[in-house]
């Protein structure tokens, strides 16, 4: 087995850091949880060890949790399951939309905010998995350093592929507690011919969203950064046909669509009522005449760290005010600050505000220096 470490790594594992396997139910880290637990055992290692899997809720394929029990079972490890105490990744999402409705109403941001965690904004990972993940790590292993192993592999990706064995995670650490941590990669070096011909090798058998409906990857059924062929393959199982449903209908009321370029209701539209078929096709038009209007608005009003950072002229102002009138009727918000003194008001409220935040920043740092 190659399993890949570090000093600091062979350091930890031999004085018997707890070691907690990050497992979703899918063929990679099933191998990493397989392979790093029959590591440890040659090693000697005596620590703590669990498999820990974080439930997205009803994103999740219905499968996972069953495959993450086989593989506890099959190893003799506890298995913990962690989930967020406010609802899954699509609570998660609607929320997110409520609250950018708020703002957007409220003049708290120029543009209307989409809900969907995208690739470069991958909160569904960092909020529903490593946090959630690391704060239960520290109450389990206080006064220890811990080791979090996931199963990513440098061939999956261009930005994986330049990820380290192992490096420090700063969610871990708890002053509280006296924890500190390390995520660690152990198969990162692994191929997807590998990772299969291990399962093979041991006869585990791979999560049904590969062997029966033929998806390149588990994660949530229909995942961000899901090929149209895995979106359409997950189409296929019928326990995610009402996820399904209840994500084209957050495409409709938002005018956003799932992916950059691709609307998760083109995948399987024969599993749409007609009245959503119609929604979807007038969130589209809509979606087209969002953007086209907020493209009236001058660069230097977009958001950028610390916005506002200037006060509109009051033509600018009087512009704003047609596409928040615009951006309104075509979504169906009822907003507030839709004339250029109403919007210059509440500038200003905002600039003041900004003020305010830094100036009490600068006081602090003056006492802590």
């Amino acid at each position: 087995m190659n399993i890949a470490v570090t000093s600091d790594i062979t350091n930890l594992l031999a004085n018997n850091a707890p070691v907690a396997f990050g497992i979703s139910g899918g063929k990679d880290s099933a191998a990493l949880a397989l392979a790093g637990n029959a590591y440890l055992n040659e090693l000697g290692h005596t620590g703590p060890r669990l498999l820990i899997h974080s439930d997205l809720g009803d994103v999740e394929w219905k499968g996972s949790l069953v495959s993450c029990e086989r593989l506890a079972d099959r190893l003799g490890l506890e298995l913990v399951i962690v989930r967020r105490a406010a609802g899954g990744l699509m609570e998660r999402w609607e929320t997110r939309w409520h609250n950018n409705v708020a703002r957007y109403c409220s003049l708290e941001c120029v543009k209307l905010i989409l809900p969907w965690s995208t690739a470069s904004m991958r909160f569904c990972t960092s909020e529903l998995k490593t946090a959630i993940i690391c704060r239960e790590l520290i109450r389990r292993f206080p006064n220890r350093t811990i080791l979090s192993a996931s199963g990513i592999r440098r061939e999956e990706s261009p930005k994986r592929a330049k990820a380290p064995i192992a490096q420090p995670q700063p969610r871990l650490t708890s002053a509280t507690h006296a924890t500190s941590g390390l995520d660690w990669h152990p198969i990162i070096n692994w191929t997807k011919a590998e990772v299969l011909a291990y399962h093979e090798q041991l006869g585990f058998p791979l999560h049904e969203a590969y062997t029966t409906y033929g998806s390149s990857r588990v994660s949530c059924c229909f995942c961000i950064l899901g090929s149209q062929a895995d979106l359409l393959a997950a189409t296929t199982c019928a326990d995610n046909h009402d996820i399904y449903r209840r994500m084209v209908d957050l495409e409709i009321a938002s005018t956003f669509s799932f992916h950059d370029t691709a609307w998760l209701g083109d995948v399987a539209p024969q599993l749409l009522s007609e009245q959503q078929r119609h929604g979807l096709a007038l969130a589209k038009g809509s979606a087209k005449l969002r953007e086209a209007t907020e493209a009236r608005i001058p660069p230097h009003l977009l958001y950028t760290k610390g916005w506002p950072t200037c006060m509109p002229t009051w033509r600018e102002a009087q512009l704003l005010a047609e596409v928040r009138q615009s951006v309104a009727t075509i979504v169906g918000l009822e907003i507030a600050y839709t004339t250029p003194e109403r919007i210059l008001g509440r500038y200003e409220e905002l600039m003041q505000g900004r003020g305010q935040v830094e100036a009490t920043g600068v006081v602090q740092m003056g006492m802590v220096l």
